[in-house]
């Protein structure tokens, strides 16, 4: 059996992390599904997918070490006008973060219940925000 949901948020900062692991449980325990797959997959090209320790300090580490290594300030090909998109391309630095961070994630479903490991956090990395975002989540499995 598949069950497919989404989870659409509006970000609040050019680059942060937005936990989604208490919504996602909930999918989970509302689910017919229960011993299978979770499947966790942003929908978009300059958000990621990661999991982590939910501490500030540790959320703080993640993104300071993404702005060293890929600056706003950096010379980008991507930062020019695109004929074939008919806009600006001024968010290369979320494509390259994104890329970097991953764009998915897969844990089991044990009876009913998401199994993360006691300190494991679920993020969505937004990296050219603000803006709305949909997460794909999708639980495969058996009754």
């Amino acid at each position: 059996m598949i069950d497919k949901n989404e989870i659409t948020l509006v970000t609040n900062k050019y680059n942060e992390l937005l936990p989604l692991g208490d919504r996602i449980k909930k999918l989970v325990e509302g689910s017919p599904i229960k011993n299978g797959i979770l499947y966790v997959i942003t929908k978009h090209t300059t958000t990621g997918i990661t999991v982590n320790e939910r501490l500030e300090c540790l959320e703080d580490d993640i993104l300071s070490y993404f702005e060293k290594e890929i600056p706003e300030n950096g010379f980008y090909y991507h930062a020019r006008f695109l004929d074939s998109y008919g806009a600006m391309a001024g968010n290369p630095t979320g494509h390259l973060k994104a890329m970097l961070c991953g764009s998915h994630c897969i844990f089991p479903v044990t009876d009913g219940e998401l199994s993360l490991g006691s300190a494991q956090e679920i993020y969505l990395a937004e990296f050219d925000g603000p803006q709305e975002r949909t997460v794909s989540i999708t639980i495969m499995g058996e009754e």
